[in-house]
């Protein structure tokens, strides 16, 4: 039997402030819950400008604690629409203590949890350890209205580790918001083409090995004149087939339908988790095998 669910994707550009990125994501939300999407996911850290660009002390006060503004007014919005949202926030957990966050609101207008990034990156213009203390909470699965969901965060993304728990947990749905792009100063189409293509192909991946669908949220437009961030929204079936993609320049909104019985009959026909050998996989809690 399907088992027919709605993906939204809402990948906009930064637009000079959070009241203005708020009021604009709040209007988008209600188009792409009006399409026919049921569960919604935004991009990584949707009201703000994408910061970690420099370590400056003065970008700490843009975060909010989890529950806080983001989540009751999006809640509001989730409840009177119907819709499952993925909510990505800069949390402030406490006085020095701040995470890149997931807030993720039920269908009903319920704060279902939290999930904070387990990796973090500290890379040229990408300055994460500064800012954001590694997550605490573990791999979380949410058990929505419409999907058993799992959320990861941008560079989680590159961790087949990451994808394999959480799907182990009974995601059927994995999604990442994200923020990636290029630096302004590479010009060198194909090393841009190849970067995209691996950020692209190790998501694949993850829909292959376990059998579930990934949705990736992408960030889009110039930053600062340093970052561009190329956009690409998608979402790939339980044995990769693209099911939708946005562009890599331009804000759009997408409602992709999902037939959540593939995984079923993926996992049937190419059984990768039973045929796993967990008696043999001790050593990959090493950092390094010697």
């Amino acid at each position: 039997m399907s088992r027919k669910v709605n993906i939204g994707m809402v990948q906009l550009a930064y637009t000079g402030s959070i009241e203005s990125m708020m009021q604009k994501t709040l209007e988008k939300v209600r188009e792409v819950a009006d399409k026919g999407a049921q569960i919604i996911c935004l991009q990584e850290m949707y009201r703000t400008d994408y910061f970690c660009d420099v370590e400056d002390y003065d970008n700490f006060p843009l975060a909010e604690s989890i529950p806080g503004p983001s989540t009751e007014l999006f809640s509001a919005l989730a409840k009177e629409k119907k819709v499952v949202l993925i909510l990505p926030l800069f949390e402030k957990r406490t006085h020095g203590l701040y995470h890149n966050s997931i807030a993720v609101i039920d269908a009903d207008g319920s704060f279902m949890g939290t999930f904070r990034k387990m990796h973090i990156p500290d890379d040229p213009a990408f300055y994460e350890k500064f800012y954001f203390t590694p997550g605490d909470l573990g791999f979380k699965v949410f058990k929505t209205k419409y999907a058993t969901i799992g959320t990861l965060i941008c560079w989680d993304q590159w961790y087949p580790e990451a994808a394999r728990i959480t799907a182990l947990m009974g995601a059927e749905i994995i999604f990442y918001p994200t923020a990636i792009g290029w630096a302004t100063t590479e010009l060198d189409m194909q090393v841009r083409q190849q970067q995209l293509e691996a950020w692209e192909t190790i998501q694949r991946s993850h829909s292959v090995a376990n059998g579930v669908f990934v949705c990736a949220v992408n960030r889009v437009g110039i930053e600062k004149e340093s970052l561009e961030f190329w956009g690409n929204s998608f979402v790939y079936g339980p044995f990769g087939r693209l099911k939708g993609k946005c562009s890599n320049d331009k804000e759009e909104t997408a409602v992709v339908e999902c037939d959540l019985s593939e995984i079923d009959f993926y996992r049937t026909h190419w059984p990768f988790l039973r045929d796993r050998r967990i008696d043999a996989y001790k050593p990959i809690t090493k950092r390094y095998i010697d």
